[in-house]
Formats: structure tokens, C-alpha cells, sequence
């Protein structure tokens, strides 16, 4: 068994939880569990600190502050846009809608007011600003 370095390719289930103990999101939900290569930019810097060392079979139970989780929110990732942009979409607020990015990629922007002809879009993680805690449970280390 090797333990998990810098390059290792990890797969793992993790569930997310809000410090409230509230699950914000769980690879068990989607019936399958996460892979990735350490570094390749899918998780924080300081989530893949923490998980070096750890072998097939670790459980562990990660506290990481919003600054080292998914960031603090960016009033810059905040946009208004005109209500016509939307077709006559049914809107509201709380809704989670697909945007393409200027890189032609799509991203993920929550609809947040709603005032006249304006929609603010927000575009942080949903996370941002979120102290959390992931349990994650190392399943292979390559």
C-alpha cells in the first residue's frame, strides 16, 4: 500500500458538511466515488496538504476555514444583467442556471435579486464563504 504524495492519482469518497453538520454535497449520493491526480487543480491547496501521507483505507475528517476550502466570496464574481437575457425564463431567486464563460466553458451562476428589468447573478461557489468540513475516506492510491 502506498501512502498519498504529491503526484499520487487518489480515489475517495467524500461528503462535505456545513459546520451546522448539514451535508452540502456526498460522492455516496452520486453512487460513485471521486478520482483524482494530487495537483491537478480539481481540489484546494491546503485540502491536498491535508490529505498526504494517508493510505488506502484512511478515514479522516478534514476541518478547512472558507479561505482554504473554496474561497471567500468575490464581489467581482457578482453580475446584473438584463432581464431580456433570459427569454421570458421563468426566474427566480435561489435558481442555479448554466452561463458560458468567456473561456466558452460553462459556468454555474445562481440567481440572487431580481428588481425590474435587472437579474444579479451570482457566480461564487455556492460554498464560498463557508467554513467545512470534509470526511473523506481513501479508497485507492496510485
Amino acid at each position: 500500500m502506498s501512502n498519498i504524495t504529491n503526484t499520487s492519482q487518489v480515489t475517495l469518497h467524500f461528503t462535505i458538511k456545513l459546520k451546522d453538520g448539514s451535508v452540502a454535497d456526498s460522492t455516496h449520493n452520486q453512487g460513485k466515488p471521486a478520482k483524482f491526480v494530487m495537483g491537478d487543480g480539481s481540489l484546494s491547496e491546503n485540502f491536498e496538504h491535508c490529505l498526504i501521507d494517508l493510505t488506502t483505507g484512511d478515514k479522516k475528517a478534514i476541518e478547512l476555514a472558507a479561505k482554504d476550502a473554496f474561497g471567500l466570496p468575490n464581489p467581482d464574481f457578482i453580475q446584473h444583467m438584463d432581464r431580456t437575457r433570459f427569454n421570458g425564463q421563468d426566474l427566480e431567486i435561489g435558481t442555479i442556471m448554466a452561463f458560458t464563460g468567456p473561456d466558452g466553458r460553462e459556468i454555474p451562476g445562481i440567481i440572487s435579486q431580481m428588481s425590474g428589468d435587472s437579474v444579479t447573478v451570482d457566480f461564487n461557489h455556492p460554498l464560498s464563504g463557508q467554513d467545512v468540513i470534509f470526511d473523506v475516506e481513501i479508497l485507492n492510491v496510485e
